[in-house]
């Protein structure tokens, strides 16, 4: 698992969960206002903050590579994941 995480990969994570702000608050245990400015780009987040988020989406089936996000589900192999396109990102599933 990569120890860094860039605020579009978090909200295509999101997306790909159908997450809101709220469940990934409660899914990691890192506050909403944090994420929401993180993903913003208004902030960076701590370490500890980072490895909570990238440790609820591996428990949710999502991992990053060097290509974007990819959603794997339980028995689906790496090659036939579903990569997320950086233009398909958007705010919908907030609440």
């Amino acid at each position: 698992m990569s120890n860094n995480i860039e605020p579009w990969q978090c909200r295509a994570a999101r997306a790909a969960l159908d997450w809101s702000a709220t469940r990934l608050q409660d899914e990691s245990g890192v506050s909403r206002k944090t994420l929401t400015e993180f993903e913003g780009g208004k902030r960076k987040m701590q370490v500890t903050n980072v490895s909570a988020v990238l440790s609820a989406f591996e428990r949710a089936g999502v991992y990053f590579d060097e290509r974007g996000c990819v959603c794997r589900r339980a028995g689906q192999s790496s090659a036939t994941a579903t990569t997320i396109p950086l233009e398909d990102l958007n705010a919908e599933n907030d609440e």
